[in-house]
């Protein structure tokens, strides 16, 4: 597989690259809470997002394998796979996976989200500045420096 995790890919055209995020839950309106809080850039320091929506486990794993994705939101709750195990299955089986943030379902479950190894956990229901801070501190790393402000 080739790195393509990292974001920056060369693309000229553009002033700066996209960041694909992928939201993972079964339920649709828990994607579009988080879609919705985040919108489409969610910190000046960060180029536009682009969104990969995805509601089952399989389609999960298939577009991590595919690469190209700079960071996961998955949901702790969904079912029957909840974000959780999704989390530390892609921690262990992915080569430089990128981060990972596990919305829970109560702030007492932080423990579980650390077992998962996700680096961030945010507690439904979704507080958009919580959510806007987390996803910037994860993805900011991930953008190439520039020069330009």
């Amino acid at each position: 597989m080739s790195d393509s995790h990292d974001a920056g890919s060369h693309d000229t055209g553009q002033r700066r690259p996209r960041l694909r995020v992928l939201v993972y839950s079964d339920d649709v309106d828990v994607r579009q809470q988080v879609i919705l809080a985040l919108g489409r850039r969610p910190h000046i320091d960060l180029p536009e997002l682009e969104y990969v929506e995805v509601a089952t486990e399989p389609v999960v794993l298939q577009n991590m394998d595919a690469g190209g994705i700079d960071l996961v939101i998955l949901d702790g709750e969904a079912v029957p796979a909840g974000g959780m195990g999704i989390a530390k299955q892609l921690k262990d089986e992915i080569y430089r996976c990128p981060p990972i943030l596990v919305l829970i379902g109560r702030p007492q479950d932080a423990w579980l989200a650390t077992w998962s190894r996700a680096e961030a956990a945010v507690p439904h229901p979704i507080d958009p500045v919580r959510l806007a801070e987390a996803v910037t501190t994860l993805l900011r790393p991930r953008v190439p420096a520039t020069t330009s402000s």
